[in-house]
């Protein structure tokens, strides 16, 4: 027993290590995604966020480690601050976001989905007053159409950031979102839900994290 037992004590010691892996990912973004893993870009949307009506799934893959951080930059379009498109035409309005995503590993099992497990904070978000999108004349910063923007705080993405006063992510239904083109084309997991800033609408640019195990 004097042998065994430190024998297995030192075995209890010894950390587990970690074998990176790949993972599939299924991305739906209204309008414009950029995910990054540890801070590390592994996927942009294919779809330039100017493009009208730029709705369109991801599919992609990435290899990792767990633990680590899924980082998400997700933008709607805005002509510019106003928060605002198609100004100056009969279709001057607010646009509507709205993100969702899966993330399965290489045995094809479910790892991560969007949900209010995620925690989004909001960097741009206009108009504050959302009666500017009647305006006649939208300027932003001025009247009706003040707005609130902020930098991505550094490191937002990685491990050792502390986020302990991030808001947890607003949860939406696929009616609130009105998904369109691409988004059928994915078999979404069941659990899987839309995420975003606490409005849709007036949430233009939401950085949402959420950490594997």
């Amino acid at each position: 027993m004097r042998i065994i037992l430190p024998t297995l004590f030192a075995a209890t010691m010894i950390p587990a290590i970690s074998i990176a892996e790949t993972y599939s990912v299924d991305v739906w973004a209204d309008n414009w995604f950029e995910m990054r893993i540890d801070g590390v870009q592994v996927a942009e949307d294919s779809v330039p966020i100017t493009t009208e009506r730029s709705f369109n799934a991801e599919s992609f893959t990435f290899v990792a480690a767990a633990p680590f951080v899924i980082g998400v930059v997700a933008k709607d379009f805005k002509e510019n601050d106003t928060g605002l498109e198609y100004i100056g035409s009969r279709r001057q309005q607010m646009g509507d976001g709205g993100l969702i995503v899966q993330v399965k590993n290489s045995a094809g099992e479910t790892v991560v989905v969007s949900d209010e497990s995620w925690q989004c904070a909001v960097t741009h978000t206009a108009p504050l007053e959302k009666s500017c999108e009647k305006s006649e004349n939208p300027v932003a910063g001025e009247g009706v159409c003040l707005f609130e923007a902020a930098d991505e705080p550094q490191g937002w993405d990685h491990a050792d950031f502390d986020a302990s006063d991030w808001p947890a992510a607003s949860v939406y239904s696929a009616a609130a979102v009105d998904p369109k083109m691409g988004y059928n084309d994915i078999n979404w997991d069941d659990h899987a839900a839309f995420i975003w800033g606490p409005d849709l609408e007036q949430s233009n640019t939401v950085l949402c994290r959420v950490s594997v195990e």
